[in-house]
């Protein structure tokens, strides 16, 4: 008779509303980097609204750090609830700009991207270890009318230097569809990073011919990231090739 009036117990609780509450998922929130845009994230989207997160894949401008920070920030803000931030190679730099005093902001995950210091650009930490080629791979500068440049990859070239394990016909739409960053904003010098203040997790690639793998070993080391994920042989876009292993990191940061 105990065990049914305790059954009885645990019904009751549940049709009253008395039950513990599960916590609600935190939402992700996805920063594409120079070169890409929000459909980069596509695979890892389809995976994370599979698995019951709310994801939202902004369009950052790519004009400024502390500008496409201060947009990514105010989405954040908008956001009621935990919000885990990724941010994929430039979109790195944004990312750990932005979360600064946002108190909803609860990890940071890092896509073959940027974590700089305080007082470091992209282009320092680029060119920080040798094996980067991007500036081989460059085509020519767009001059904007309020006197900066635009700087985009080379459509011929953009598959081996960006996109190598990707379909080739998938890359060549990438390349035709690939968002400009102002050279401006690569040079631009980061300030307090808030990947010291917040769990922060790394994912890149072997082969990545942005950012070279010494130097995002190096960036993750020194954020003390709580798990890394080393692609074998993956190219600088692993959220477009493995989208997969970047889900899964994120959905553990999300824990």
């Amino acid at each position: 008779m105990s065990k049914f009036v305790a059954s009885l117990a645990v019904v009751g609780a549940l049709l009253s509303g008395n039950a513990v509450a599960q916590p609600a998922k935190p939402t992700i929130v996805l920063v594409h980097g120079a070169f890409a845009d929000s459909s980069s994230w596509n695979g890892v989207t389809r995976i994370l609204q599979k698995d019951g997160y709310n994801v939202v894949a902004t369009a950052n401008p790519l004009r400024s750090v502390s500008s496409d920070a201060a947009y990514v920030s105010d989405i954040v803000a908008s956001i009621k609830g935990p919000v885990v931030l990724i941010g994929h190679s430039y979109g790195g730099q944004v990312i750990t700009t932005a979360a600064n005093g946002r108190e909803n902001v609860k990890s940071l995950v890092f896509v073959a991207a940027f974590a700089p210091d305080e007082g470091e650009a992209a282009a320092d930490l680029a060119g920080k270890f040798p094996g980067g080629t991007l500036g081989q791979a460059l085509a020519a500068p767009v001059k904007l009318a309020d006197g900066g440049t635009d700087l985009s990859i080379d459509q011929a070239k953009f598959r081996d230097q960006f996109a190598h394990d990707v379909d080739a016909d998938e890359a060549a739409l990438m390349a035709a569809g690939q968002r400009p960053i102002t050279e401006a904003a690569l040079t631009e010098k980061s300030g307090k990073p808030a990947w010291k203040a917040l769990p922060s997790y790394f994912i890149y690639g072997d082969g990545d011919k942005n950012i070279p793998a010494q130097a995002l070993g190096f960036m993750a080391e020194r954020a003390s990231s709580k798990h890394t994920v080393v692609l074998n042989g993956a190219s600088h876009v692993v959220m477009v090739s493995q989208p997969q292993a970047v889900a899964d990191l994120i959905e553990e940061a999300a824990q």
